[in-house]
């Protein structure tokens, strides 16, 4: 088996906003494998600023990877729990390796052949008023039921009055909201916040308060009037379990590129299930290589019918394409994708 890295930079069509800041890029790296006539990629999403791997040797780290398969040493893909986009895409490359010298599509699925779909939410990024409002009615046309709204960035009464109008013009049964504040709040000003969310019937919030206050979000978990979905939270956190049982959040979110790839999803997802708590899987803006295996996974270990967060695919200008199509709220797989060799050409092109 051989192995090298390659880097691309993505070009949001749109600035991205956050309560942690506007995205106009982001950069992405790619493991590439061969063994034989086989040749697999597996994407390496490592997110700047909120990736526990975000370090400044991490291509070194990718280098020091390469260098060691094609010394004829193989590691597990878990021997990078310190490294979890790396641990994500050298797990990705393998099972396509793996599935290709069985003859097999990587994680077959009915939603692989094109024979099913997966509900999504709509994503609408921070912006103002007028933006945000395109947004939504750019998704309420495109059919979808579920809206996740990032809040925290803008004035608080503002982004209120954008849910308020929403609900006054669909209710809790014809339009799911959520939001995503990603930590923008503190521990004393969540619990008003999280009242006046419950009196617009809003689905549930994401990371109202930054993560690592263990103990503010287990309050808040306890008390709050709508559910309370972890996601930062989770970033390096090496005992799942041990987590959920001190918070008790209503979900978590996985994302996994940042929690460590699939072993690692699936270890959330059996703690969530011992401590009574949802979830739903989410991409982490990787491109569409990531992406494909994202909902992969998605559709064998998620609810196909409970909105997951994988409406990233035309986030780019210079996306890997894909033959993803969003139809009424739902992912579909719309075709044949590329061959890895046909892949490797296009993510290389400069």
């Amino acid at each position: 088996m051989k192995a090298s890295w390659t880097h691309r930079r993505l070009i949001f069509k749109s600035p991205a906003g956050t309560s942690r800041g506007t995205l106009l890029h982001k950069d992405t790296w790619y493991v590439v494998l061969s063994d034989g006539d086989n040749m697999a990629i597996g994407e390496a999403g490592m997110f700047r600023g909120l990736s526990c791997d975000d370090v400044p040797h991490y291509e070194e780290e990718l280098e020091k990877l390469c260098r060691r398969i094609n010394s004829g040493s193989v590691p597990s893909p878990n021997e990078y729990v310190a490294f979890p986009s790396i641990r994500f895409a050298l797990e990705v490359a393998l099972g396509k390796i793996e599935a290709m010298k069985n003859g097999e599509r990587y994680m077959d699925s009915p939603w692989v052949r094109g024979e099913d779909s997966i509900a999504v939410n709509g994503l609408i990024w921070m912006g103002n008023r007028e933006s945000m409002n395109t947004q939504i009615k750019a998704k309420l046309d495109a059919g979808y039921s579920c809206l996740k709204m990032k809040i925290g960035a803008i004035e608080w009464e503002e982004e209120l009055s954008i849910l308020k109008a929403l609900r006054n013009e669909f209710d809790a049964s014809s339009l799911t909201l959520r939001v995503d504040a990603n930590g923008a709040f503190t521990p004393a000003a969540a619990p008003s916040i999280l009242d006046t969310l419950a009196r617009y019937e809003v689905h549930s919030i994401e990371q109202p308060i930054r993560a690592g206050q263990i103990e503010e979000m287990a309050r808040l978990c306890e008390t709050t009037p709508i559910p309370i979905a972890l996601d930062e939270e989770l970033i390096g956190v090496k005992e799942p379990i041990s987590l959920l049982e001190t918070i008790r959040p209503q979900y978590i979110i996985l994302k996994p590129t940042l929690i460590g790839g699939f072993d690692a999803s699936g270890e959330w997802i059996k703690a969530a299930r011992d401590t009574g708590a949802g979830y739903w899987i989410t991409s982490a803006l990787e491109s569409n290589v990531g992406l494909d295996a994202i909902a992969r996974f998605t559709y064998i270990e998620g609810d196909k019918n409970f909105p997951q967060g994988l409406g990233t695919g035309m986030l780019y200008h210079n996306n890997i394409p894909y033959p993803f199509d969003i139809r009424g709220g739902r992912f579909y797989m719309n075709g044949e994708p590329y061959d890895e060799n046909e892949l490797y050409h296009i993510i290389t092109e400069k």
